[in-house]
C-alpha cells in the first residue's frame, strides 16, 4: 500500500495506495525504539518496503542476523515463484506457455488460485486474477488514459476469465484460452505477510508486527503490555491525514488490510475513472467507495477481499460481507463528505477497536 510492486504500475496494487499511513510506522517505531527488548528488521522487497517489529524469546535468541537472513531467503523464494515482473518465475513460466496442455506448477500457485476462486465467485466474479490486459487496454499502465472501443473490450475480454484456469490437481493448472495470464498481485502481498509470520515463528516468535507494503498482521502486545497500533490513513487525494487509529487490544492473531482508489485515476471530459476495473464489464468502477479495509486472522484472505469489495463498493459489497461473515469498514465519498458503513462483523468485532484520532 506505499508503493505498487516493483515500482512499476501494478493493477492490483494501485488502488492500496490508501492505505496504512507513513505516520503509522514513526509513531510505531518512536514508541517502540524505547524498549530495547523489540527486535527490528526492515528493508525493500518485492518492490516496497517492509517493517518487522518483533520479540525473540529470551532463553534462545538466535542473533538478529539469522533471523534476518531468514527472512531474506524467503522473500527471494516467493519472488522467484510468484512475481509476475520475473521472466523466470515459476508463475511467468505458466503465462509463457501458449497452449491448453496441462502444466505442472508449484503447490503454491495452485493454493493461492484456488483461495481467490473462491473470492472470484464470492464477489459475482467482479474480482478476477486474469484481467491485466484490461489495465493494458485502458492505458492505465503507461499513465495514458485511452478508452478502448467496445470491439477491443470485448476482444479483451475474450481472453480472460478465471473461470477459464482449471485446476487439475494439487500441482497441475491447465489454460482453457492459450494466451490467459495469472497475475497474483492482488492477493500474494497478503501471502507473503503470512510466510514471513511464519518464518518468524520458526524462531520462537509469538509477539510481532509483520507489515509489507501496509499490509500487516499482528499479534500479541509490545513488551510493555500497550497494543500495536495502527493509522489508517483519511482517503482523500491531497491529504496525508490519519482518519482512524486501529488498536489491537486483546493481542490476538489479527491481519489488517486496506484498499483504497482515490490516489490514481484520470479526469476526462469532466469524469473521473477509476483505476479499479469491474471484470463482469471490463470497465472502471462507477461507485463512491473510495476505500475499503478488512480485519482477519488470515492475510491472504484479507487481501484478496480488501481488493474484490473495493470492486464491488458499499452498496453491493455490504451483502457480500456479511453474507461471508467479513469484518469490513468502508468509506464513501459524497461531495467532501466521507461516509462511513460497517459490516455486521465489523461492528462485532471483539478484541480491535477503530478511533478517531
Amino acid at each position: 500500500m506505499l508503493t505498487s510492486l516493483n515500482h512499476r504500475f501494478n493493477p492490483f496494487r494501485t488502488h492500496s495506495i490508501i492505505a496504512i499511513t507513513l505516520m503509522l510506522l514513526a509513531l510505531l517505531n518512536s514508541a517502540c525504539s524505547k524498549s530495547p527488548e523489540i527486535s527490528k528488521i526492515s528493508g525493500f522487497a518485492q518492490g516496497t518496503t517492509y517493517n518487522l517489529s518483533f520479540v525473540l524469546p529470551q532463553d534462545s535468541s538466535p542473533p538478529l542476523t539469522t533471523v534476518e537472513q531468514a527472512v531474506e531467503a524467503e522473500f527471494a523464494r516467493i519472488d522467484k515463484s510468484l512475481s509476475n515482473y520475473r521472466d523466470d518465475s515459476m508463475i511467468e513460466a505458466f503465462n509463457a506457455q501458449q497452449t491448453t496442455d496441462i502444466y505442472e506448477v508449484d503447490a503454491e500457485l495452485v493454493a493461492l488460485l484456488e483461495e481467490a476462486r473462491k473470492i472470484h465467485r464470492a464477489s459475482n466474479g467482479c474480482y478476477d486474477l486474469t484481467i491485466k490486459p484490461l489495465f493494458d487496454l485502458w492505458g492505465f499502465k503507461k499513465d495514458e488514459f485511452s478508452p478502448p472501443s467496445d470491439a477491443d473490450l470485448a476482444q479483451t475480454m475474450a481472453v480472460i476469465g478465471l473461470d477459464n484456469v482449471e485446476t487439475i490437481d494439487a500441482t497441475h493448472l491447465r489454460k482453457q484460452i492459450p494466451n490467459l495470464r495469472i497475475d497474483v498481485s492482488s492477493i500474494g502481498q497478503g501471502y507473503a505477510v503470512g510466510q514471513i509470520v511464519k518464518v518468524l515463528a520458526q524462531f520462537g516468535v509469538q509477539q510481532y508486527l509483520v507489515e509489507i507494503g501496509g499490509e500487516l498482521k499482528i499479534s500479541g502486545k509490545k513488551p510493555n503490555g500497550e497494543p500495536w497500533k495502527i493509522a489508517l490513513e483519511k482517503p482523500l487525494p491531497n491529504e496525508r491525514k490519519m482518519h482512524k487509529i486501529v488498536s489491537f487490544d486483546s493481542g490476538a492473531p489479527m491481519s489488517l488490510m486496506a484498499s483504497g482508489t482515490y490516489r490514481h485515476y484520470f479526469d476526462s471530459n469532466g469524469k473521473r475513472y477509476s483505476h479499479i476495473l469491474d471484470a463482469r464489464s471490463g470497465k472502471p468502477v462507477e461507485h463512491n467507495t473510495v476505500s475499503t479495509a478488512i480485519l482477519h486472522e488470515n492475510p491472504t484472505i484479507a487481501d484478496g477481499w480488501s481488493t474484490a469489495l473495493l470492486c464491488l463498493g458499499s452498496s453491493e459489497g455490504l451483502k457480500v460481507a456479511n453474507d461471508n461473515n467479513l469484518a469490513v469498514l468502508f468509506i464513501d465519498q459524497q461531495g467532501d463528505e466521507l461516509i462511513e458503513t460497517r459490516s455486521n462483523a465489523m461492528n462485532e468485532m471483539k478484541g480491535v477497536s477503530l478511533n478517531n484520532p
